[in-house]
């Protein structure tokens, strides 16, 4: 799952939201919480447009409190505009996938 650095309203809607459809449509597979638009954290535009809501971007420690929230295996942050990240994100995702299948492939002979 994902949500946006710059949009704190888009990691709220993750629990409520996009968790219990996740969990609903897509039993037993491992879930990562990822942010993205990491490079936005440190932009000036950004961090003006947020403050004058009375906002601020998303940060780290935000992010991987939610992922413990939710159960998520994992917190990681990327930038497409960057990136930075992105490789990472794409890496544990294969791992997490492959380790998923690898369980549900056991067999037990009675």
């Amino acid at each position: 799952m994902c949500f946006s650095i710059d949009s704190p309203d888009s990691l709220e809607n993750i629990p409520e939201k996009w968790t219990p459809e996740v969990k609903h449509f897509c039993q037993n597979v491992p879930i990562i919480l990822v942010g993205n638009k990491k490079d936005l954290r440190n932009d000036e535009a950004t961090k003006n447009e947020l403050k004058r809501m009375k906002m601020e971007p998303v940060k780290p420690d935000e992010g991987k409190a939610m992922a413990d929230k939710i159960g998520a295996l994992a917190y990681l942050e990327c930038s497409a505009k960057t990136k930075e990240g992105v490789r990472e994100v794409f890496e544990f995702a294969t791992r997490a996938a492959l380790q998923t299948r690898k369980k549900k492939r056991r067999c037990d002979l009675l």
